[in-house]
């Protein structure tokens, strides 16, 4: 039987792969800016394996993320800057704070009074009191400008989705999904000016206002943008193979059919496979 590893022992495998003498040199070579990347894949391997719905190799990659944070952790400790203890002390320290709801006391022990409880009110608390602590944490560090510390390195998608959800909290916000659909006809007039004119630095600025306005519309709908777009790449990999068995099959190459023809086989496709 296989040992069982716990939090410690992975804590300690980390030490001695960092260790001077005898330690990995890969590792050893590492800081934070060079496993950086590194994190991001292991953050999207992880989403992978949630949409493939396997769960045996999510597993696996929530503790190839896991590892991430343990070897920041180890780095901080060898800088004097911080450890694995202070990293969940400080995560831990910050929910409580941020959920008065079910924590009243502010300390893991305190309770809310479940036969007090009024979903609606509740609710409403909850909405009121997350910006309010989200302000005043931002305040402590000094960020008074409300979107200061949304970060910059963020993908664009995420970053736009934040960047709208704060704005909302103070009001600046479209009433409704259907100002959000004029607002996104206007942009595409704009950018079909702009493509008119030839001016690509235009287009361009054009381009990012749509792309930003169909974010703002996914929110108002309540979709989550980059899952939507992950879907859309992954419906139309599956149908881009498909338009290969079929060229396999007649044995031609697509590249040598018409665009009518790949429009035709790509049109049978969509309906045997309308959400694959």
């Amino acid at each position: 039987m296989s040992s069982r590893y716990t939090i410690d022992d992975l804590i300690i495998l980390m030490q001695r792969l960092r260790e001077p003498e005898t330690g990995c040199p890969w590792d050893q070579a590492q800081d934070y800016r060079s496993i950086a990347a590194s994190t991001l894949e292991e953050a999207y391997e992880v989403v992978d394996a949630i949409e493939q719905e396997d769960y045996s190799q999510l597993k696996d990659e929530l503790g190839d993320l896991l590892f991430q944070v343990i070897f920041y952790s180890q780095l901080g400790h060898e800088d004097g800057h911080f450890d694995f203890s202070a990293i969940v002390s400080s995560i831990t320290s910050k929910l409580l704070r941020r959920h008065p709801h079910v924590f009243p006391d502010g300390t893991l022990t305190s309770r809310i009074d479940s036969t007090a409880i009024n979903d609606e009110r509740r609710q409403a608390f909850i909405k009121a009191s997350w910006e309010k602590i989200k302000q005043e944490e931002r305040a402590q560090k000094g960020q008074h400008a409300l979107m200061n510390d949304i970060p910059h390195a963020l993908p664009a998608i995420v970053r736009a989705l934040k960047l709208q959800k704060r704005a909302a909290t103070v009001g600046f916000d479209w009433e409704n999904s259907v100002a959000v659909y004029e607002k996104i006809q206007e942009e595409i007039v704009e950018l079909q000016a702009a493509t008119i004119a030839a001016q690509q630095q235009s287009i361009e600025e054009e381009l990012g206002d749509l792309l930003f306005s169909v974010i703002n519309l996914a929110r108002h709908l309540h979709v989550e943008p980059e899952t939507a777009l992950r879907r859309a790449n992954h419906k139309f990999e599956y149908r881009f193979q498909q338009l290969e068995e079929i060229a396999k099959r007649e044995n031609v190459t697509l590249s040598e059919q018409s665009v009518a023809t790949l429009n035709q086989w790509w049109d049978e496709i969509k309906q045997f496979s309308p959400t694959a």
